[in-house]
């Protein structure tokens, strides 16, 4: 049963790293326009995100990262289903990999306005400072699938408590069993 839990966390955080991009390259450059005329509409200047390299949206070629990740913890978690001994360390080392840094990224994905605001805080221009972050990143926010944030947020569980789970789930001794 530890290794079928483990197994479904895989799977599931696999499907939203490759969910995720995909509309991301399909719904972001709808919404970088919405940021870009909200913020035009607050008195800054055309290319104010590009300038700031505030994106919203992800190219064919960005999509291999999280693609890879989707790959290999797809094949860890047939690996780990069908009692590959190997399979077991090198999910360990994959999960805690993907805790930490994964953690972060997902993370700094939720913060989308606090993000953009540090960005905009940099700027020598003080209309770029006073942007409202919030509104811009709202408006990007309406071009993308309602469902998108709710699975944003499953992702950050699933790479977070869901990997701690599968990192727990394959120390068990019923795990150690099921790997001889």
């Amino acid at each position: 049963m530890v290794i079928g839990i483990a197994v479904i966390v895989l799977v599931l955080l696999g499907l939203t790293f490759c969910v995720i991009p995909v509309v991301a390259h399909r719904f972001g450059e709808a919404a970088e326009r919405a940021a870009e005329t909200e913020a035009i509409a607050q008195g800054a200047r055309g290319g104010v995100l590009a300038e700031h390299r505030v994106r919203f949206k992800e190219s064919a070629a960005e999509m291999a990262i999280p693609f890879g990740i989707a790959a290999v913890l797809f094949a860890l978690a047939a690996c780990d289903a069908a009692g590959v001994g190997a399979a077991r360390v090198l999910t360990w080392i994959v999960a805690a990999v993907l805790l930490v840094i994964g953690g972060f990224v997902t993370s700094g994905q939720l913060r989308a306005a606090q993000w953009t605001a540090a960005a905009f805080r940099r700027s020598s221009d003080p209309v770029v400072r006073g942007l409202d972050t919030e509104a811009i990143v709202s408006a990007a926010a309406r071009e993308f699938p309602a469902w998108l944030r709710p699975l944003q947020v499953v992702r950050f569980l699933l790479t977070t408590v869901g990997l701690l789970v599968v990192i727990v789930a394959l120390i068990t001794p019923s795990a150690a069993a099921h790997f001889r």
